[in-house]
């Protein structure tokens, strides 16, 4: 089945759901233990196996376009530095000298062929390698192949650079992303312009992630912003192993009443809608000609996440107007997803620890969430279980 052939089937399933007044199921509910959320030493197994033996997204293409051009950054505790050599190719290193410790380069993005060890003027090309010691004669003796930057696997696909954070795991992409690379490949990230990112702080990271899997809340939590293009609890799921991409209904559904079930691919953004996920921690969405990537970071503690939402357009602004309105679109998704869902999941984070039961629900409605937690519970078991079917 091509891609045509596979929106047009979803969008047939999302026009019968509307009418129907249905929405996909998983088999049944869900129950989800409170701790999940909060217990120090869940959290710490989460971000050790999860988040630093997986492939996680370090950047998108576009911020790193041209050769030269970098990205230094955080995640989990672990400084990085993520480059573009002459080559094209990104690489990724811990951001850290190999003498005494000391960050080479500041966060945020820049261009660069060399970078000079604030501490000592260590100096090190893009590559990773030693390029240079300050005062080498009275330093000693040392073999420079030695003392490059400590590397990560790192790869790039469809406009993003993913990297393992743990040193000395090989990195298979291909086999991660499975097939969700060509449902996300055909939009052509690559080539995309970066227009700005906002960064805001959350509760727990799962309960963050929980808010990107479901529709089933807009009708309450989003009445006023969401819910004018989006349709509540109306939802279609499919996985690529643990990765999904979410469908929803959109307020003008309607056009594709009298359209011919081979043509309703295009209505993409006119009647149907999707959020794909990356497990374990990437949102996005393409939606109001801007696209929003979520990256949703767990730390300083197991009930804080620190999420970054990049957003990219197809194309440079053609003119300042353009820009000013491509901005305002981007301040209102991060308005709803800061105002509305983030400072909401604070307050659930609160409340969590004063709950007399044991568990959460998850709804057979809510199929996305009961996915994403059985990935998660599957990856931190001692004793992994087999996978979980796929949706």
């Amino acid at each position: 089945m091509d891609r045509a052939q596979e929106y047009n089937a979803i969008a047939e399933r999302i026009v019968a759901h509307h009418r129907n007044d249905t929405t996909d199921q998983a088999d049944g509910i869900m129950e989800v233990p409170v701790s999940s959320y909060s217990a120090p030493r869940r959290w710490a197994r989460e971000v050790e196996v999860i988040f630093k033996h997986l492939p996680v997204m370090v950047a998108l293409t576009c911020e790193i376009p041209k050769p030269g051009d970098y990205k230094a950054c955080e995640m989990v505790g672990i400084p990085l530095l993520i480059t573009r050599g002459k080559d094209g190719k990104p690489r990724a290193f811990i951001n850290a000298c190999r003498h005494r410790g000391a960050p080479i380069a500041e966060d945020g993005l820049g261009h660069a062929n060399r970078f000079v060890c604030p501490y000592h003027g260590w100096t090190f090309r893009n590559d990773g390698s030693l390029f240079a010691v300050s005062e080498a004669h009275k330093f000693g003796q040392i073999d420079k192949d030695d003392f490059g930057l400590t590397e990560l696997s790192c790869d790039e696909r469809a406009g993003m650079v993913f990297a393992i954070l743990k040193p000395g795991i090989e990195l298979d992409l291909d086999d991660w992303l499975g097939g969700m690379i060509e449902d996300v490949a055909p939009h052509g990230f690559e080539t995309w312009h970066f227009l700005t990112s906002k960064e805001m702080t959350g509760a727990n990271w799962k309960i963050a992630f929980d808010g990107y899997l479901e529709g089933y809340h807009f009708s309450t939590l989003h009445k006023e912003t969401i819910l004018k293009v989006t349709l509540n609890n109306l939802m279609e799921f499919h996985a690529f192993g643990p990765h999904m991409r979410v469908a929803y209904g959109t307020t003008n559904i309607g056009v594709m009443d009298e359209a011919k079930p081979d043509e309703l691919h295009r209505f993409e953004e006119q009647g149907f809608t999707f959020v794909r996920t990356l497990f374990p921690n990437i949102s996005m969405y393409l939606g109001l000609g801007l696209g929003q990537i979520a990256q949703i970071i767990p730390g300083p503690t197991p009930d804080k996440n620190r999420t970054i939402l990049y957003y990219v357009h197809p194309r440079p602004p053609k003119d300042a107007e353009e820009e000013a309105a491509l901005l305002a679109t981007a301040q209102f998704l991060y308005d709803v997803t800061y105002g509305e869902d983030y400072v909401l999941g604070e307050r659930i984070q609160k409340s969590l620890s004063a709950l007399p039961f044991d568990n959460v629900v998850f709804g057979r409605n809510e199929r996305g969430n009961q996915y994403f937690h059985r990935w998660v519970d599957y990856y931190i078991s001692d004793n992994p279980h087999e996978r979980p079917p796929e949706l």
